[in-house]
């Protein structure tokens, strides 16, 4: 009995060691995998040097203005940086009327670095299944939004009014700088460093950036692929409930939930990406990724509205401007189309049949991501401007 006693309580701290260790281990892939969207996003940036700005060059009206939004946020991989950028611009002289749709295009364009994350499970046709629906659902509501709310805005510009009658509320010609307080870009600023170090022998700014970028594309089917794998382990019992109660429990607290990850990362796209693995092993299923994902939507408006902080003087006004329309633009699409049952159903009806598609031949993988991301926008481009 003795000897049985005392193999019980050594099992269970050998349990116990090993479930430390693979949550140890989950952090650590978190922390590659936030480490690999930004350095997919840092690539861009040192491959186009000072020139992030020449992408919306062409912003001429809102048409144009909403597809160069889609393929500069897909381009640079953040739609905080790009967000941050149209407010600069907006407080430079940039008309509201024609950033308004810069900020959607910007919503939609976000949603691609998640769907990049959803190919790390491509080997295993179920998993790819759950994974590409959970990321292209995002896709599938932001564009909703816009086809919904840009003609609403042209006609009768209630973005435009509710942010500026708003924006004379909170802003002043006197900002407060509140730009640097985004606590993840620290936390992340040595594996940062240390990708751009590996890379810097590189003759120039393109070629170091090209190699960030197949860097952080690497490192993200890698991360994906083994995050799954201990995923499994770990997401049972208490660890699981804990989880469900905080994302699954209902639309509400999904919403909450997404919102809250998001401020403290200031990235939709990094916290959709965390999702997508999760979905993709059956942790959630994609009527719980759904508000999740509604909830990332708001909290990445916190990095425009920080941004606005920083402009003073008499262009503070129209910065906060924007950067509430950003906002507002995400809550009215929600209420719209997530309060409406006609309309609820429209995005994951979307995301279930693209994954259907993907399941069965990976070249549609190929022509979703560049026809809706890439070479739509940039032909619609083309074509206005001939």
């Amino acid at each position: 009995m003795s000897s049985d006693a005392t193999t019980l309580p050594a099992n269970a701290q050998k349990s116990a060691a090993a479930q430390w260790a693979s949550w140890l281990l989950v952090l650590t892939l978190i922390y590659l995998l936030l480490a690999a969207v930004g350095a997919i996003g840092s690539g861009f940036k040192m491959a186009t040097g000072d020139n992030a700005k020449e992408l919306f060059a062409f912003a001429t009206n809102p048409f144009i203005s909403l597809m160069i939004g889609v393929a500069a946020t897909a381009l640079i991989q953040s739609s905080s940086t790009v967000t941050s950028i149209i407010v600069g611009m907006v407080a430079g002289g940039l008309p509201i009327p024609i950033a308004i749709p810069l900020i959607m295009g910007a919503n939609v364009g976000t949603s691609l670095t998640s769907t990049i994350v959803s190919l790390g499970h491509v080997r295993n046709g179920e998993e790819f299944r759950r994974a590409f629906s959970a990321a292209t659902i995002h896709d599938a509501f932001n564009i909703l939004a816009v086809f919904i709310l840009l003609p609403i805005e042209l006609a009768f510009s209630p973005l435009q009014h509710t942010a500026q009658a708003l924006a004379g509320l909170v802003a002043s010609d006197t900002g407060v700088d509140m730009k640097s307080m985004n606590v993840m870009k620290m936390i992340l600023a040595p594996a940062s460093d240390f990708l751009k170090l590996l890379v810097s022998w590189m003759p120039n700014k393109l070629w170091q950036g090209a190699a960030l970028i197949i860097i952080g594309i690497g490192m993200i089917l890698f991360v994906v692929s083994a995050i799954g794998k201990v995923l499994r382990s770990v997401m049972v019992g208490r660890a699981k409930t804990i989880m469900h109660r905080s994302i699954g429990r209902g639309p509400v607290s999904g919403m909450a939930s997404g919102m809250a990850i998001t401020v403290l990362v200031q990235s939709s796209s990094t916290t959709t990406s965390l999702i997508v693995p999760l979905a993709g092993t059956g942790v959630f299923n994609l009527k719980q990724v759904y508000p999740f994902t509604l909830g990332t939507n708001i909290g990445t408006c916190i990095t425009a509205l920080l941004a606005a902080t920083a402009i003073s003087g008499p262009t503070a006004i129209l910065a906060m401007q924007i950067a509430l329309v950003h906002l507002f633009f995400n809550i009215f699409g929600i209420l719209l189309i997530y309060t409406l049952p006609f309309l609820r159903g429209i995005p994951p009806n979307i995301a279930t049949k693209l994954a259907e598609l993907a399941q069965r031949n990976k070249l549609y993988v190929l022509a979703y991501i560049g026809g809706v991301f890439f070479l739509l926008p940039l032909l619609m481009i083309g074509v206005t401007q001939l």
